[in-house]
This record gives C-alpha cells, structure tokens and sequence, in this order.
C-alpha cells in the first residue's frame, strides 16, 4: 500500500462540490474502483471535502494516477492494490488500512463490470464472474470493514446498483447481482444499525463515464441514443452520482438508511404511452474539474 499527502502550500482542489467545505475532515473513506469513471470522481470529491481517500483497484497505475490527482489538487489519497473477489487479500488490505488509521469511516462499494450478452449466450463462468464482481465482491467488503472497523465504531456504507427495476435485458447476468446488491443493502442496514453503520445504495442511470468506451459494436451505436428514453432528454454526469453518494456518506443523511437511491433522469418512468418532446430544460450539474467526455458521445 502506498500513501501520498499533498505538499505544502499545494492549492485546495477545484472540485465544485454542493457540500460544504470540510465536511469529512479527519475522516477516511474507502472507494472501491476509485481508478476511473464514478469512483475517480467520488474520490475526487471525498478528498475535495478533506477526506483521506483510499482507492482500490485491481491496475495499480490507474489508481496511482488519480491519486496523484488528488495531490495535486491539495487532498490526500492512498493506493490499496487488490481483487475484491479475493476474500483473503480483501482481509489482508483491510486489516493494513485500519492499522494505519485506527479506523474507517465510509465505505463507496463502487467496483464491478459486466458484458452486454443475452441469456442464452451467457456461460456459467461469465455469468458466476459478473456476480462476483458486483455483488460477492462488494459483500466481502461491507463485511470485512463491518468486522475490523465498523462494529466497534460505526459508519456509513454506500453500494452501487444500477437500473435494474424493470430488468435488464442484454446484460441480465448484471441486473441479478445488482437487484441483490439492493436486497443485501436493506439486510445490513437491519443487522448493522445497532452498531451505528448506515447502509445505502444509488442505482445509476446512464451516466455519461469512461465505462461507456469499453463497449463495441452495436451497444457503442446505442450509446448516443439513450438520452431519447430519459424524460430529463440527456445523460446524467459523473457529479450527479457523486453528490448523492457523499451526501448518503453525511451527518445529513443520519436518519436515512437501508435505501436504494435512484439517479437516472427518470429513465425507468419512460413511456410511449405519453411521448415528451425533445428538450433542454434539464441543466446537468458538473461540479469535477477533471471531467472529461467520453469519446463515444463526442461522435454523436
């Protein structure tokens, strides 16, 4: 594990957050999947609100170069290298960081992917690799920091989901382990509450993030057409996830927990039945300096 601090008279990140400054100074939180898309940015914005970040991640460079983002920008990050399927190097990386800091205050249960496939072409491994990921995965750490940090001195828990409500068609491998990440947040908020821990998820929409370039082919030329199913008429940002997620993570929310916070312009309320005329009237928020669009909206 590695740590970084920022130098002295380093400028105060430009992160144009709509909490107030200092909010989770004194505090560290763990963002899983902090090397790009919505965890770069909620680690971005944690730091931003004198948060010490830890980002983990399976590729060491991308969480090393969004840690020296965060640096840069005056906040305070660390780099913890690990699988999150990997239930002995979750143990492992857990028990270094609460060594380091005596305790975690927030956990962002961010990490996961998926493949677009039908069903019926979906083999028993992709299909046991994908609940891994975004679901046994983010368990083990909910657990682990539950049982090495969290019991004894409370917490606030944030999973990620996704739009699954009305299934998941083309990616239903995905929609199951994230319609269990959402069971499983009600579960610990029950069993965990006499300890102080809150428990919580949001469940983006499209959100227009560096994962929209990892797909090809047919969902590549869907991408640029989503926005035509939102009733807000466009993608949500980055910003938009991350401000809902560090508010769940807040004094703010102390009396909210066990809930699955959508995020996606409306999208699952979409019906031909009531056609809504394109429009502009919804301005997106975009509160990360260090956002940039990704390259398949730029050929829309």
């Amino acid at each position: 594990m590695t740590h970084s601090q920022p130098p002295e008279n380093a400028p105060f990140s430009r992160y144009a957050s709509v909490l107030r400054p200092g909010l989770f100074s004194g505090e560290v939180h763990w963002v899983t999947g902090g090397g790009s898309g919505i965890g770069r940015c909620v680690a971005h914005e944690l730091a931003s609100l004198g948060a010490t970040v830890i980002l983990s991640g399976r590729t060491e460079e991308k969480l090393r170069t969004v840690a020296a983002e965060i640096v840069q920008d005056g906040g305070r990050a660390e780099v913890a290298v690990l699988d999150i399927r990997d239930e002995d190097a979750v143990k492992a990386a857990v028990k270094a960081v609460v060594a380091r800091h005596s305790r975690i205050h927030g956990l962002v249960n961010n990490a996961g992917g998926q493949f677009p496939a039908p069903l019926m072409a979906i083999g028993k491994k992709g299909f046991e690799t994908v609940i891994a990921n975004n679901l046994t995965g983010g368990f083990l750490m909910m657990r682990e920091l539950y049982l090495q940090s969290m019991q004894a001195h409370g917490g606030a828990i944030v999973n990620m989901t996704a739009d699954m409500w009305n299934g998941m068609p083309g990616m239903g491998h995905s929609g199951a382990a994230r319609a269990g990440m959402a069971n499983l947040t009600k579960t610990a908020a029950v069993e965990w509450a006499a300890s102080g821990v809150r428990v919580n998820a949001v469940a983006p929409g499209w959100i227009a993030s560096s994962g929209m370039d990892t797909y090809k082919g047919p969902v590549r030329e869907m991408i640029p057409k989503l926005k035509r199913h939102v009733p807000l008429r466009r993608l949500g940002t980055e910003s938009e996830v991350s401000a809902a997620i560090c508010f769940l993570l807040s004094p703010g929310a102390a009396f909210i927990t066990g809930v699955t916070l959508a995020i996606d312009g409306g999208a699952p309320l979409d019906t031909p039945l009531f056609p809504i005329a394109d429009h502009s009237r919804s301005a997106a928020f975009d509160g990360f300096h260090r956002s940039v669009t990704p390259d398949v909206l730029k050929e829309d």
